[in-house]
């Protein structure tokens, strides 16, 4: 029979952890009620800037991006290029085919104050933080909130 076996558990550390999860509770419990924005997360208080968008396909395997309110141009996605753009709708195309939701409802890019930019469903309200896959891939989003519509 081993030491570990005859000796109790000590009690010290038992209670170093269990306040160590009673403070973690507390604080979200806290930060959760006072309206604390997550740490990396978007502002609570709301984006600087936002933009309705739609994706249209189009038959030669370009994208159009459109405006949300008025439907005019905001880019033209060329044949195979934007990779990113693409396989982010792509993925939230899908996820409105499986709940049985069509292409209508348009699609919000914003930049918060913190200058994080995200992209929300309108119709899931799934969220996705643009700043979580880079530099380069949140620029492939950033530039469709310049609506001159040039090609991208």
């Amino acid at each position: 029979m081993s030491e570990i076996d005859r000796e109790p558990f000590p009690r010290g550390a038992l209670i170093a952890a269990a306040s160590v999860v009673a403070f973690t509770l507390a604080a979200t419990t806290a930060a959760r009620l006072l309206g604390v924005s997550p740490a990396g997360g978007p502002s609570m208080a709301g984006p600087a800037r936002s933009v309705d968008l739609r994706f249209v396909d189009e038959p030669n395997g370009s994208v159009n991006v459109r405006d949300g309110r008025d439907n005019h141009m905001v880019a033209y996605l060329a044949p195979g290029t934007n990779g990113f753009v693409r396989g982010v709708m792509r993925g939230l195309a899908h996820d409105r085919i499986r709940r049985g939701i069509g292409s209508a409802p348009p699609f919000r890019l914003s930049v918060w104050r913190d200058g994080r930019l995200a992209l929300k469903d309108t119709a899931t309200g799934r969220m996705i933080d643009l700043d979580a896959f880079g530099a380069s891939n949140k620029d492939a989003f950033a530039q469709l909130l310049h609506d001159d519509g040039a090609p991208v």
